[in-house]
């Protein structure tokens, strides 16, 4: 036995062969957890791990602790932490339920991030959540930080997921928690359980997460007020919209958070909640989308204090990220997006037109800025506007027409891709739509192009071309898949199948008046051709007549005839004909 394997510790409920590192759900890891964890972990603690943690988290808590202990069911994963962090880190192997009945002091600090789901093994009681619970809180020191995962089987992500449940939970899911009924299924069942087993004054973040990554934490007070187009609702929606890249969905996600931000419930439809004892964070922790950086924001009387701690990044293509040129301080109002989705939606071309002007007046007063554009975090401020969180900044300097172009463009994407209601007509879609926009924002529109060909390229294609790009390098550094990488959710699915089926519809009337009109021309060729047949007919005979005509002795004798009436002095030429034949009779006699 190898001194990794001594180092490992079993109690009772220990599996192998197995592994929840290498499974279908993996360990819950990432930097705004870890951004979490820094805040309320107190150091030198003696802490406790549970259940399957990244390695990143793991050096996280050892770093704060004065002693840290892993446990986790598997004896494969806890030779594999106990190889990786060595004397850094005590390892279990075995049950939670086994760790309680080990005579063991209890810990001052618990990180419980993944939850009680997977805490069990094949010889562990048959333990119903709340048992879990009272488990571990006889490990716990009166007083303890607990930090404890719960999943939503509510969230917004399980819903929209077109699996079935077999295949969302697959087979290393061999308890089903799901069906428990005492499970806490709100972030106030989460908090009133561990009131019940002593500790008091639990906060519960609401976590949107990407498989077991949480992209952001918002506490479950601030979702709840969160209404659309504010602060946190843009967190989660960017956050839900990064987790429908790996779930199969049944309608847009941004659609569905939206709603529930509309209504309220942003906070009941996370993908779960870290209720946290015994200390306090920050009101909300996000992922820099395209970035590894790790925002915190905490309510303001004005809107949100926003801190973003990363070094700027390398350039990126024509982008690179700047956390310096985040503001310190943000409006608490809605986002310029989601005014023009309302004015659209409801067909106010005016109103669209007067808040256009104004971003256009906003953005040209933005002098010396190299942040790029975008009306999805452009925020309100009473009669102007500010930016919002987005550090992402052009690496060239831009004119402003083509980062108002670059702000049109990924709003247009953001419009049509979404398939909202709006009063433009479908040929109007594309560069030109582009375009016209950039002509309310004050950029003057460009002099028609005069067609050479049936393809000839309009006006608006070259003034719109750069901020187009600028808008796709966002669209990639920010991780949006292409049309043609991404499988679209069923709603849009089924959608542009109508669509395809309308258009397809249209075409084959097309092509039938097409095939008709052709068969008219047909008909009418074939008429012409056969007058053409008779005419050259015809003419064939006239030229045989003309030819008969023209070796005939008649014909001969008019000629002569005619030749003979031109003649205007008879006597002078009969004179020249007289001598012109004594001439030649003296020729021959001579």
């Amino acid at each position: 036995m190898s001194d990794n394997q001594l180092a490992v510790d079993v109690v009772r409920g220990e599996m192998q062969p197995w592994s929840d590192y290498s499974g279908k759900r993996g360990a819950v890891q990432g930097p705004v957890l870890r951004a979490l964890l820094a805040d309320v972990l107190p150091d030198g603690a003696r802490t406790l791990i549970l259940g399957p943690h990244g390695a990143d988290l793991v050096e996280a808590v050892v770093g704060k602790a004065s002693e840290t202990t892993v446990l986790v069911r598997s004896v494969s994963d806890a030779t594999e932490l106990a190889e990786q962090f060595g004397d850094k880190l005590q390892v279990v192997a075995g049950a939670l339920d086994g760790l309680a009945g080990a005579d063991r002091p209890p810990f001052d600090v618990v990180v419980a991030a993944d939850g009680l789901d997977r805490v069990l093994g094949y010889d562990s009681d048959d333990l119903n959540w709340s048992q879990r619970l009272d488990a571990l809180a006889a490990v716990t020191a009166p007083g303890a930080v607990v930090v404890l995962g719960l999943e939503n089987e509510f969230s917004l992500t399980n819903l929209l997921d077109r699996r079935p449940a077999d295949e969302r939970h697959a087979d290393d899911e061999w308890r089903p928690l799901h069906d428990d009924p005492t499970r806490p299924v709100s972030a106030e069942q989460l908090k009133a359980e561990l009131a019940r087993i002593g500790f008091e004054n639990a906060f519960a973040f609401a976590a949107f997460s990407v498989e077991e990554e949480p992209f952001a934490l918002v506490t479950a007070e601030i979702a709840a007020a969160a209404r659309p187009g504010q602060l946190p609702a843009r967190l989660a929606v960017e956050a839900l919209e990064a987790a429908a890249v790996a779930v199969p969905l049944l309608a847009p996600i941004a659609e569905g958070a939206e709603s529930a931000a509309r209504a309220g419930l942003l906070g009941a439809t996370p993908s779960g909640w870290i209720a946290v004892t015994g200390a306090a964070g920050h009101g909300a922790y996000a992922k820099t989308p395209g970035h590894s950086a790790v925002l915190t924001a905490d309510a303001a009387e004005a809107g949100w204090t926003v801190a973003v701690d990363a070094a700027p990044s390398e350039a990126e293509g024509l982008l690179r990220f700047d956390a310096a040129t985040v503001p310190a301080s943000v409006p608490g109002g809605v986002t310029a997006e989601t005014l023009l989705f309302r004015l659209a939606a409801a067909e106010d071309v005016p109103g669209f037109r007067d808040l256009a002007a104004r971003l256009g007046d906003w953005a040209r007063s933005q002098t010396g800025s190299q942040t790029l554009l975008r009306w999805d975090d452009v925020v309100v401020d009473g009669d102007s506007f500010a930016f919002g969180v987005s550090g992402w900044q052009t690496v060239a300097e831009e004119n402003q027409k083509d980062l108002l172009a670059a702000a049109w463009a990924r709003f247009q994407d953001r419009l049509i891709g979404a398939h909202r209601r709006h009063p433009w007509p479908p040929w109007m879609i594309g560069d030109d739509l582009v375009s016209a926009w950039l002509a309310m924002s004050g950029i003057e529109a460009p002099k028609p192009v005069p067609a050479t060909a049936a393809d000839t390229p309009s006006a608006s294609v070259a003034q719109v071309a750069r901020g187009k790009e600028l808008a796709a390098a966002l669209a990639g550094v920010l991780g949006i898949p292409s049309d043609a990488s991404q499988t679209p959710d069923v709603r849009t699915a089924l959608a542009e199948a109508e669509q395809a089926k309308k258009e397809s519809f249209e075409l084959a009337g097309q092509i039938f008046g097409l095939e008709r009109t052709l068969g008219f021309r047909d008909k009418a060729l074939k008429t012409r051709e056969t007058r053409i047949r008779e005419m050259r007919t015809q003419v064939q005979k006239a030229n045989a007549e003309h030819t008969r005509l023209r070796n005939s002795k008649a014909y001969s004798a008019v000629k002569l005839i005619r030749k003979a009436a031109m003649i205007r002095n008879p006597r002078k030429f009969a004179g020249k004909v007289k001598r012109k034949v004594n001439r030649q009779i003296r020729n021959k006699l001579g």
